[in-house]
């Protein structure tokens, strides 16, 4: 299945021409869709899945300038090459830090051009990306690390006091890991902690964020949730755990529990740190109740 890229131009004369340069490509072959307005494009380009973008400067009454600026705010990483009518210094500059990758000018454009300019952001998109991974995912799980969790909660934090919502906190222990790793040994652990990891992003809505906390505790932040809607989800990632045993990398079964402390803004705290501490408070109290539960503060 070819790749699909999107080119942002209210110019149909340039949806062909570039759909010519394609045909010409002596490498990977990739499909074209063609968005001609500022709105319509960065509506695509959010919510279709291409691999890459190429963006004229000019969008009517709008630029390419502004629709990367929202695109990047709002999360978008595919990346965008650069198209103008100008070469103009400064237009290299202004794309470059909005976000593009790469900047090509229109009366210069030839397909090798094109097909080497695609190659190198797609390129470099990859490399970006790998880096962003590293800097911010746990190597064993996949989940959020505790510098990516520890920025988001702030930013809830934030925007919770900046637009009154509330937004809460759980932390979750794997019950007596120790054990598994002093009997069945560090593969066994490791396996237990991917599956765990596996089964709380499994247990919560898109919109929440699955951290690996530390060792073998776990974060989740619950969006704009009450302590009562977070309780449930805590309630969830619990039986989500203990429903079935983890398969060890020898094969054996180990049946797994985890406890869960609860916590909520305006209610338990008002700054993060009392958040943390509120929701570790409730997790102790779990696993002084018998573990394997959810407690909120």
């Amino acid at each position: 299945m070819k790749r699909r890229i999107l080119l942002i131009d209210d110019d149909r004369l340039q949806f062909r021409l570039t759909e010519a340069h394609f045909r010409n490509f002596h490498g990977e072959q990739f499909e074209l869709d063609w968005a001609d307005t500022f709105e319509s494009g960065l509506s695509r380009l959010l919510k279709g899945n291409y691999t890459a973008c190429l963006l004229d400067y000019q969008l009517g009454p709008r630029n390419g300038l502004e629709l990367i600026t929202k695109a990047v705010q709002a999360g978008c990483r595919t990346p965008i090459v650069f198209l103008t009518a100008e070469s103009s210094e400064r237009v290299d500059i202004d794309a470059m830090n909005a976000g593009a990758l790469d900047y090509l000018v229109k009366g210069e454009i030839s397909s090798a051009a094109l097909e080497r300019s695609l190659r190198y952001a797609l390129k470099l998109g990859e490399t970006l990306e790998a880096l962003r991974q590293a800097a911010t995912r746990d190597e064993l799980t996949g989940l959020l690390n505790r510098r990516e969790f520890d920025r988001i909660i702030r930013e809830e934090h934030e925007r919770s006091g900046r637009f009154g919502r509330p937004v809460s906190l759980v932390l979750l222990d794997i019950d007596h890991f120790k054990k598994v790793n002093d009997t069945h040994g560090h593969p066994a652990g490791d396996a237990v902690l991917a599956e765990v990891a596996r089964r709380l992003s499994g247990s919560v809505r898109s919109v929440d964020r699955v951290a690996r906390f530390g060792g073998e505790e776990f974060g989740l932040v619950i969006m704009e949730a009450d302590a009562a809607t977070a309780l449930d989800t805590a309630n969830r990632a619990c039986e989500a755990v203990r429903s079935t045993p983890v398969v060890l990398p020898n094969g054996e079964t180990l049946p797994v529990t985890i406890s869960a402390g609860v916590a909520s803004i305006p209610r338990d705290a008002v700054e993060v740190k009392e958040l943390i501490a509120a929701a570790d408070k409730a997790l102790y109290a779990a696993k002084a109740a018998g573990r394997n539960r959810a407690i909120a503060a």
